[in-house]
């Protein structure tokens, strides 16, 4: 394997950490660089079992900030950049849209300049991989799949964005020639979420029989992805997709969220020696967020036929691994919760958070 140089954005992140720590020990020859601002989903305690890595360095940086992105390009010789930076919380964005612009859009336009400048034409074995969502692709009825052809029609500040900044990969790709390829992934789920999403929330709330807040009456339907699973996709398309392409990444895991609740109810019941049904009485449903969309589900036949990838875990076993990490972890979730973690950063590299 060629030596490279690989910058990770957002990898202190809930996927970044999964993805940084599988470069990290996968590819000893390569010298990964993880980019972060640190912004409250940002946690390098992720990370404190790969931190002493010969071949691993934090660098913290806004992607937004051109001095910050220019800086780490100068200092390294980025060979390859894996974007998963981003503002991800719908419900966020639909109270702050104005930060979901400058990160998804401005951000992502930030790094498409820095790697144009930095490779300067000789693009040979350089890669710019940004990550996004299926939420571009808007909102499903009952039947049907989204693949790489469905046109986009995002319906939150937050989908917008991010097919904003999809857009401007594919337009650098189209107008510069730079060597760029795109995911779209569902609903991803796993060690290290941080506990806004339905999954940690949920978990936390039921082991401290706390309401568990479900939006409208839970008919919701996502496809949910095991996050090791995605890394390891991630992995695959960085290494072997065709240059200019898009490839869809899903669990082949739908489910309403009534009845993905009422499951992991279930499984913490057993988990945590209560009556069985006991954690269902917590379930709460709360007024629904606004433009809520029904249902995504992906096709993910491209990358499963083209690279080999294909799900490893059953929803069941995903969620049961995702519960048993958790309870493992109560120090992280309650430093998370708590806002200790914020800390790390500072303790471990003499930083400041902003």
């Amino acid at each position: 394997m060629a030596k490279k140089t690989i910058l990770i954005t957002g990898g202190a992140g809930f996927i970044g950490s999964h993805v940084v720590r599988r470069f990290v020990n996968s590819y000893p020859d390569y010298i990964i660089i993880n980019f972060d601002k640190l912004t409250y989903a940002g946690n390098l305690e992720n990370l404190t079992d790969i931190e002493d890595k010969p071949n691993y360095k934090f660098v913290k940086g806004d992607i937004a900030n051109e001095k910050d992105v220019e800086a780490v390009f100068s200092q390294y010789q980025i060979d390859g950049v894996i974007h998963l930076a981003a503002e991800s919380h719908v419900d966020r964005s639909i109270s702050d849209p104005m930060a979901f612009i400058r990160t998804n859009i401005l951000g992502t336009t930030v790094l498409l300049n820095a790697a144009r400048k930095s490779w300067d034409g000789s693009f040979d074995g350089k890669l710019f991989y940004h990550i996004s969502t299926d939420e571009v692709y808007g909102s499903l009825g009952n039947e049907g799949f989204f693949t790489e052809e469905t046109p986009y029609d995002p319906r939150s500040p937050y989908s917008a964005s991010k097919a904003s900044s999809d857009h401007l990969v594919r337009a650098y790709n189209h107008t510069y020639g730079l060597p760029t390829v795109i995911s779209n992934c569902s609903n991803n789920y796993g060690p290290n979420q941080f506990p806004e999403k339905l999954i940690p929330l949920s978990i936390h709330n039921i082991k401290n029989s706390k309401p568990i807040p479900i939006y409208g009456k839970g008919e919701n339907v996502r496809d949910w992805l095991y996050v090791e699973d995605h890394a390891a996709a991630i992995d695959l398309i960085f290494h072997k997709a065709k240059i200019g392409e898009t490839y869809n990444i899903g669990g082949n895991n739908e489910w309403k969220n009534i009845d993905l609740i009422r499951l992991l109810c279930k499984i913490m019941d057993k988990k945590l020696n209560r009556a069985e049904g006991e954690s269902e009485k917590l379930i709460t449903f709360v007024k629904d967020r606004a433009g809520h969309d029904l249902r995504y589900a992906i096709d993910s036949n491209k990358i499963q036929r083209e690279l080999g990838w294909k799900p490893s875990l059953t929803f069941d076993v995903g969620l049961e691994k995702t519960v048993d990490w958790y309870l493992s972890n109560e120090k992280w979730l309650n430093d998370v919760v708590s806002g200790e973690y914020m800390n790390y950063y500072q303790q471990q590299y003499g930083g400041r958070l902003e």
